[in-house]
Protein backbone atom coordinates (compact mmCIF):
# COMPACT_ATOMS: atom_id res chain seq x y z
CA UNK A 1 0.00 0.00 0.00
CA UNK A 2 1.34 3.41 -1.01
CA UNK A 3 0.57 6.55 0.94
CA UNK A 4 0.87 9.84 -0.91
CA UNK A 5 0.88 13.09 1.08
CA UNK A 6 0.48 16.43 -0.64
CA UNK A 7 3.15 18.53 1.09
CA UNK A 8 2.41 21.61 -0.99
CA UNK A 9 -0.10 22.45 -3.72
CA UNK A 10 0.66 26.05 -4.64
CA UNK A 11 3.19 28.28 -6.35
CA UNK A 12 4.57 31.79 -5.96
CA UNK A 13 3.84 32.44 -9.64
CA UNK A 14 1.98 35.73 -10.06
CA UNK A 15 1.94 36.66 -6.36
CA UNK A 16 3.63 39.81 -4.98
CA UNK A 17 6.66 38.94 -2.88
CA UNK A 18 5.86 41.30 0.00
CA UNK A 19 2.63 42.12 1.85
CA UNK A 20 0.21 40.26 -0.40
CA UNK A 21 -3.34 41.14 0.62
CA UNK A 22 -5.27 39.08 -1.93
CA UNK A 23 -8.32 37.09 -0.87
CA UNK A 24 -6.30 33.85 -0.76
CA UNK A 25 -3.72 35.31 1.64
CA UNK A 26 -6.50 36.65 3.87
CA UNK A 27 -8.54 33.45 3.77
CA UNK A 28 -9.24 31.58 7.03
CA UNK A 29 -9.77 28.32 5.13
CA UNK A 30 -6.64 26.19 5.78
CA UNK A 31 -6.97 24.74 2.28
CA UNK A 32 -5.96 28.16 0.93
CA UNK A 33 -2.65 28.02 2.81
CA UNK A 34 -0.73 26.54 -0.11
CA UNK A 35 3.03 25.98 0.12
CA UNK A 36 5.10 25.29 -3.00
CA UNK A 37 4.17 22.10 -4.81
CA UNK A 38 5.63 18.82 -3.54
CA UNK A 39 4.46 15.33 -2.56
CA UNK A 40 5.74 12.53 -0.34
CA UNK A 41 5.39 8.89 -1.42
CA UNK A 42 5.68 6.18 1.25
CA UNK A 43 5.25 2.50 1.81
CA UNK A 44 6.20 0.57 4.94
CA UNK A 45 9.87 0.52 3.92
CA UNK A 46 10.62 3.59 1.78
CA UNK A 47 9.99 7.35 1.94
CA UNK A 48 10.52 9.52 -1.14
CA UNK A 49 9.83 13.24 -1.58
CA UNK A 50 9.29 14.70 -5.04
CA UNK A 51 10.79 18.21 -5.31
CA UNK A 52 12.24 20.40 -2.56
CA UNK A 53 11.10 23.96 -3.12
CA UNK A 54 11.76 26.94 -0.83
CA UNK A 55 9.23 25.55 1.68
CA UNK A 56 10.93 22.15 2.03
CA UNK A 57 12.05 22.62 5.65
CA UNK A 58 8.61 23.80 6.75
CA UNK A 59 6.94 20.93 4.91
CA UNK A 60 9.18 18.32 6.53
CA UNK A 61 8.56 19.76 10.00
CA UNK A 62 4.83 20.05 9.42
CA UNK A 63 4.58 16.44 8.24
CA UNK A 64 6.90 15.12 10.96
CA UNK A 65 9.23 13.41 8.48
CA UNK A 66 12.17 11.67 10.15
CA UNK A 67 13.39 9.42 7.34
CA UNK A 68 14.16 10.27 3.73
CA UNK A 69 15.27 7.48 1.40
CA UNK A 70 15.25 9.56 -1.74
CA UNK A 71 14.66 13.06 -3.08
CA UNK A 72 13.33 12.97 -6.64
CA UNK A 73 13.14 15.99 -8.93
CA UNK A 74 10.72 16.84 -11.73
CA UNK A 75 12.87 19.71 -13.06
CA UNK A 76 15.40 22.35 -12.14
CA UNK A 77 13.37 25.52 -11.63
CA UNK A 78 14.07 27.31 -8.36
CA UNK A 79 10.61 26.71 -6.88
CA UNK A 80 11.36 22.97 -7.12
CA UNK A 81 15.00 22.74 -5.96
CA UNK A 82 15.66 25.77 -3.72
CA UNK A 83 15.16 23.97 -0.41
CA UNK A 84 17.57 21.11 -1.06
CA UNK A 85 20.16 22.54 1.36
CA UNK A 86 17.90 21.44 4.21
CA UNK A 87 18.57 17.75 3.57
CA UNK A 88 21.38 18.35 6.08
CA UNK A 89 18.89 17.58 8.84
CA UNK A 90 18.39 14.11 7.38
CA UNK A 91 22.15 13.66 7.05
CA UNK A 92 22.34 14.28 10.80
CA UNK A 93 19.33 12.17 11.80
CA UNK A 94 20.04 9.21 9.54
CA UNK A 95 23.85 9.48 9.61
CA UNK A 96 24.22 9.03 5.86
CA UNK A 97 23.97 10.96 2.58
CA UNK A 98 20.57 11.51 0.95
CA UNK A 99 20.08 9.86 -2.43
CA UNK A 100 19.13 12.40 -5.11
CA UNK A 101 17.37 11.22 -8.27
CA UNK A 102 17.37 13.61 -11.22
CA UNK A 103 18.17 14.00 -14.90
CA UNK A 104 21.63 15.15 -15.93
CA UNK A 105 20.23 18.64 -16.62
CA UNK A 106 18.74 18.91 -13.13
CA UNK A 107 21.96 17.64 -11.59
CA UNK A 108 23.88 20.37 -13.43
CA UNK A 109 21.54 22.99 -11.96
CA UNK A 110 21.95 21.52 -8.47
CA UNK A 111 25.73 21.64 -8.84
CA UNK A 112 25.52 25.32 -9.80
CA UNK A 113 23.08 26.31 -7.07
CA UNK A 114 24.68 24.22 -4.30
CA UNK A 115 28.28 24.24 -5.51
CA UNK A 116 29.63 24.11 -1.95
CA UNK A 117 28.26 20.57 -1.57
CA UNK A 118 30.53 19.44 -4.40
CA UNK A 119 33.81 21.15 -3.51
CA UNK A 120 36.87 18.91 -3.34
CA UNK A 121 37.46 20.16 0.20
CA UNK A 122 34.06 20.45 1.83
CA UNK A 123 33.18 22.90 4.59
CA UNK A 124 31.89 21.00 7.66
CA UNK A 125 28.12 20.59 7.65
CA UNK A 126 27.43 20.98 3.93
CA UNK A 127 24.71 18.74 2.46
CA UNK A 128 25.80 15.16 1.92
CA UNK A 129 24.20 13.55 -1.10
CA UNK A 130 24.55 10.83 -3.69
CA UNK A 131 23.47 11.71 -7.23
CA UNK A 132 21.59 9.15 -9.33
CA UNK A 133 20.84 9.88 -12.97
CA UNK A 134 17.35 9.08 -14.25
CA UNK A 135 16.22 8.84 -17.86
CA UNK A 136 12.87 8.11 -19.44
CA UNK A 137 12.76 4.55 -18.15
CA UNK A 138 11.27 3.03 -14.97
CA UNK A 139 13.51 2.97 -11.91
CA UNK A 140 13.30 1.95 -8.29
CA UNK A 141 13.93 3.84 -5.07
CA UNK A 142 13.95 1.33 -2.24
CA UNK A 143 10.76 -0.70 -2.62
CA UNK A 144 8.90 1.86 -4.78
CA UNK A 145 8.90 1.87 -8.60
CA UNK A 146 8.64 5.15 -10.52
CA UNK A 147 7.82 5.44 -14.21
CA UNK A 148 8.89 8.79 -15.71
CA UNK A 149 6.51 10.63 -18.03
CA UNK A 150 8.11 13.13 -20.37
CA UNK A 151 6.19 16.41 -20.51
CA UNK A 152 6.85 19.91 -21.83
CA UNK A 153 7.02 22.95 -19.57
CA UNK A 154 6.91 25.42 -22.46
CA UNK A 155 10.24 24.53 -24.18
CA UNK A 156 11.74 22.68 -21.22
CA UNK A 157 11.45 18.89 -21.11
CA UNK A 158 10.65 17.74 -17.58
CA UNK A 159 9.31 14.63 -15.88
CA UNK A 160 6.05 13.63 -14.30
CA UNK A 161 5.86 10.24 -12.62
CA UNK A 162 3.51 7.29 -12.38
CA UNK A 163 3.69 5.35 -9.14
CA UNK A 164 1.35 2.36 -9.17
CA UNK A 165 -2.09 3.69 -10.07
CA UNK A 166 -1.12 7.25 -9.08
CA UNK A 167 0.13 9.68 -11.74
CA UNK A 168 1.74 12.97 -10.74
CA UNK A 169 2.31 15.77 -13.25
CA UNK A 170 3.24 19.33 -12.38
CA UNK A 171 4.35 22.33 -14.48
CA UNK A 172 3.00 20.86 -17.71
CA UNK A 173 1.88 22.77 -20.78
CA UNK A 174 1.81 19.84 -23.20
CA UNK A 175 2.07 16.07 -22.87
CA UNK A 176 3.56 14.36 -25.94
CA UNK A 177 1.20 11.79 -27.47
CA UNK A 178 3.75 9.01 -27.16
CA UNK A 179 3.64 9.41 -23.36
CA UNK A 180 -0.16 9.13 -23.06
CA UNK A 181 -0.16 5.36 -22.65
CA UNK A 182 1.74 5.76 -19.37
CA UNK A 183 -1.12 7.84 -17.97
CA UNK A 184 -4.18 5.94 -19.17
CA UNK A 185 -5.61 3.62 -16.53
CA UNK A 186 -4.51 5.76 -13.59
CA UNK A 187 -6.85 5.62 -10.64
CA UNK A 188 -5.57 9.00 -9.49
CA UNK A 189 -4.26 11.73 -11.78
CA UNK A 190 -2.66 14.91 -10.47
CA UNK A 191 -2.26 17.86 -12.87
CA UNK A 192 -1.12 21.45 -12.53
CA UNK A 193 -3.66 24.24 -13.07
CA UNK A 194 -1.96 27.60 -12.59
CA UNK A 195 -4.82 30.01 -13.22
CA UNK A 196 -7.86 30.63 -15.43
CA UNK A 197 -6.10 32.95 -17.89
CA UNK A 198 -3.75 31.59 -20.60
CA UNK A 199 -0.13 30.98 -19.63
CA UNK A 200 2.84 30.10 -21.82
CA UNK A 201 4.19 27.23 -19.70
CA UNK A 202 1.38 25.92 -17.47
CA UNK A 203 -2.04 24.35 -17.94
CA UNK A 204 -4.90 26.71 -17.28
CA UNK A 205 -7.88 25.49 -15.28
CA UNK A 206 -9.84 24.67 -18.45
CA UNK A 207 -6.85 22.92 -20.04
CA UNK A 208 -6.33 20.78 -16.93
CA UNK A 209 -10.03 19.86 -16.86
CA UNK A 210 -9.93 18.82 -20.52
CA UNK A 211 -6.85 16.67 -19.85
CA UNK A 212 -8.65 15.03 -16.91
CA UNK A 213 -11.63 14.22 -19.13
CA UNK A 214 -9.33 12.79 -21.79
CA UNK A 215 -7.38 10.49 -19.45
CA UNK A 216 -10.50 9.72 -17.35
CA UNK A 217 -9.01 8.75 -13.96
CA UNK A 218 -11.33 7.67 -11.16
CA UNK A 219 -10.26 10.80 -9.28
CA UNK A 220 -8.40 13.86 -10.49
CA UNK A 221 -6.60 16.43 -8.34
CA UNK A 222 -5.44 19.91 -9.31
CA UNK A 223 -2.17 21.34 -7.95
CA UNK A 224 0.31 24.17 -8.53
CA UNK A 225 -2.44 26.76 -8.12
CA UNK A 226 -1.42 30.39 -8.04
CA UNK A 227 -3.28 32.88 -5.88
CA UNK A 228 -4.71 34.23 -9.13
CA UNK A 229 -6.88 31.10 -9.27
CA UNK A 230 -8.84 32.25 -6.24
CA UNK A 231 -10.28 30.51 -3.20
CA UNK A 232 -10.26 26.72 -2.86
CA UNK A 233 -13.98 26.51 -2.11
CA UNK A 234 -14.98 28.66 -5.08
CA UNK A 235 -12.74 26.83 -7.56
CA UNK A 236 -13.85 23.38 -6.41
CA UNK A 237 -17.53 24.33 -6.55
CA UNK A 238 -17.19 24.85 -10.30
CA UNK A 239 -15.39 21.59 -11.09
CA UNK A 240 -16.92 18.55 -12.84
CA UNK A 241 -17.53 15.37 -10.87
CA UNK A 242 -14.36 13.40 -10.28
CA UNK A 243 -12.06 16.41 -10.09
CA UNK A 244 -11.03 18.13 -6.87
CA UNK A 245 -8.60 20.81 -5.81
CA UNK A 246 -5.80 19.23 -3.77
CA UNK A 247 -4.72 20.92 -0.55
CA UNK A 248 -1.68 20.79 1.69
CA UNK A 249 -1.88 17.77 3.97
CA UNK A 250 -4.23 15.76 1.76
CA UNK A 251 -3.44 12.04 1.93
CA UNK A 252 -4.25 9.49 -0.79
CA UNK A 253 -3.71 5.75 -0.40
CA UNK A 254 -2.94 3.81 -3.55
Amino acid sequence: MLKITFLGTGTSQGVPVIACACEVCKSTDPRDNRLRTSIMVEDEHTTVVIDSGPDFRQQMLRAGVLKLDGLLFTHEHKDHIAGMDDIRAFNYINQKPVDIYATKEVQDAIKREFHYAFDAIKYPGVPELNLHTIINEPFQIGTITFTPIRIKHYLLEIFGFRIGDFTYITDAKTIPEEEHSKIFGSKYLVLNALRKEPHVSHFTLDEAIQMMKYFAPEQGFLIHLSHQMGLHSEVEAGLPDGIKVAYDGLVVEN
